[in-house]
């Protein structure tokens, strides 16, 4: 069976993969998409720190303490500010603060909206023979080792059923995932 060209997740370029779960083009698209990855990660735990420390019962607050806390530019509350949409007391020069209550009620905050962590809907597979490929047919068929196809399926925790001496997968999970439309 002849391989698919995939699409570089940082390039956007078209690449002959190296293996299955191969999702950059090189070594060097690889570094950046890590670089930034970190780069966002940091930028995120900052901007966390720096809302932690805004007191949860203070009644007005400025508008970047605003932004922060409710994931929305300061450019756009200035605009809604200005245009009368969002009540604020002026205080002087940079010292404009918006009512709490206001914003939460037109905006939820994002700080506490929990990342709430969905589990992955359960699969229902048939295991019946007729449905699943043996381990040396999927070896032969993507023209890979068969302890390759082994380590995939621990890999992807692809359900297995053991007929005899032979062992079986379903054939929706394994073509999608020689095929590369899915677990990338």
């Amino acid at each position: 069976m002849k391989r698919t060209n995939k699409q570089c997740l940082n390039c956007g370029e078209e690449f002959l993969p190296k293996t299955v779960t191969s999702v950059y083009c090189s070594h060097v698209c690889s570094k950046k998409a890590y670089k930034q990855k970190m780069k966002r990660l940091k930028i995120e735990e900052e901007l966390k720190a720096l809302t932690d420390k805004i007191p949860e019962n203070r009644a007005f607050i400025s508008v970047p303490e605003a932004g922060m806390l409710f994931g929305i530019a300061n450019k756009s509350l200035y605009r809604l500010v200005y245009q009368g949409k969002i009540p604020s007391i002026n205080l002087g020069t940079r010292l404009i603060r918006i009512d709490r209550r206001v914003m939460e009620e037109m905006f939820s905050p994002s700080r506490s909206l929990p990342q709430a962590e969905t589990a992955p809907k359960k699969k229902l597979y048939s295991l019946e023979k007729e449905d699943c490929y043996s381990i040396g047919e999927i070896a032969q068929r993507f023209q890979i080792s068969e302890g390759s196809v082994y380590s995939h399926i621990r890999k992807y925790s692809i359900p297995t059923r053991q007929i005899g001496k032979h062992v079986y997968a379903p054939k929706s999970e394994i073509d999608n995932l020689y095929n590369g439309n899915d677990f990338i």
